[in-house]
């Protein structure tokens, strides 16, 4: 028998995830539920979904597996909805960045068994189904997270399923998720946001603060730009794992401060020897933080791809630093990161690679 997926919201996750699955098995059969329904007339026209739901109704008995993609605040309610329409071995699995959250309403409402959280890191600045692409999580992290109520069979097959979006499944548990991504993201966009204000109040009369920030100020402060909308959400729904980390991080820096009153030399050395190591050792950005030349690319994960990028550039005599396929995309637009020297080559690249239809973003 066919797999039935069901979508409740279907913007740019949803679309994409939809998209993947389609193009890796014609025969998955896909009903949505949306309260925007243009965007799921221009799905069917597509032939990325099979049904267009009026509203959450018994049709969703069919589903083996529905995906939660609505913004955050109405899967609760949507939740509510659906607890007494779904068969009992249906598996539910939501897409936000915050797990912890939606585990509550799950418990709530006896859903325990059903439900498997899930968090694709992938994503893009724009919204909505129609910037959603068939490649979005390719080669994307997307964790998986379970807990006791789950069987290690419907773990695999939700895993299954990932992995024909092109994503690499992580399976972890909801807590461990928020503790991590409060401390790789959602604590760095509140000191980032915070050292923006901390200058903003603070600079001179003539604003020469803001006049010389530039290099390591922006680098370190890029995504103090990101939506406000979205990062306050996602601050009161991760509130504990962000407070325990912050708690860390003053204590952390009061003993620098500490260090600095003390002109404990040594210290400070041994701090900046060990935060560099360790950045060192993530990514491609490796070494002190400095003018950065690169470009993100979209492309299909299939042999040669890379190749061919590599070797348009080669004959076009652009010399590559470094090159690195993004798993954790979710604030980040390109599958593939490549990075160059200096600004001319970088710009070479973009006219280059734009002009043989590639899709860059600077």
């Amino acid at each position: 028998m066919n797999i039935k997926v069901g979508f409740i919201g279907f913007g740019l996750i949803g679309g994409s995830i939809a998209r993947a699955l389609k193009k890796s098995d014609s025969s998955i059969y896909m009903m949505v539920y949306s309260r925007s329904i243009n965007p799921l007339m221009q799905a069917k026209e597509d032939g990325v979904i099979d049904e267009i739901l009026s509203s959450l109704n018994d049709r969703l008995n069919e589903c083996d597996f529905i995906f939660l993609c609505a913004p955050v605040e109405y899967n609760e309610s949507y939740l509510k909805d659906i607890a007494g329409l779904i068969n009992e071995n249906c598996i539910i699995s939501d897409v936000g960045s915050v797990k912890s959250y939606i585990y509550d309403s799950v418990h709530k409402l006896n859903l325990d068994k059903n439900f498997i959280g899930g968090h694709p890191m992938a994503g893009s600045e724009k919204t909505g189904y129609s910037a959603s692409t068939d490649i979005l999580l390719q080669n994307a992290y997307y964790a998986i997270t379970r807990t006791d109520y789950n069987t290690d069979k419907d773990v695999a097959k939700l895993t299954e399923l990932v992995r024909m979006t092109g994503a690499i499944p992580i399976i972890t548990d909801p807590v461990t998720h928020d503790y991590a991504v409060a401390g790789i993201s959602h604590v760095p966009h509140l000191i980032a946001s915070s050292l923006v204000n901390l200058v903003k109040d603070n600079d001179t009369d003539a604003n020469l603060m803001k006049t010389l920030a530039a290099g390591g100020f922006k680098d370190i402060t890029r995504i103090a730009s990101s939506s406000a909308e979205m990062w306050s959400q996602i601050c009161m729904t991760n509130d504990k794992q962000i407070v325990t980390l912050l708690d860390r991080y003053i204590e952390s820096l009061n003993n620098v401060r500490n260090m600095i009153i003390q002109k404990n030399r040594n210290g400070i050395y041994n701090m900046f020897i060990d935060s560099k190591e360790y950045r060192d050792s993530i990514g491609i950005n490796k070494g002190p933080i400095s003018k950065d030349y690169s470009l993100y690319c979209d492309i299909e994960d299939k042999e040669g791809a890379i190749s061919s990028i590599t070797l348009l550039l080669s004959d076009n005599h652009i010399n590559i630093r470094n090159i690195e396929i993004i798993h954790n995309r979710e604030f980040v637009n390109g599958v593939l990161l490549i990075a160059f020297y200096d600004q001319p080559s970088m710009d070479l690249a973009f006219n280059l690679l734009s002009s043989n239809n590639y899709t860059i973003y600077r």
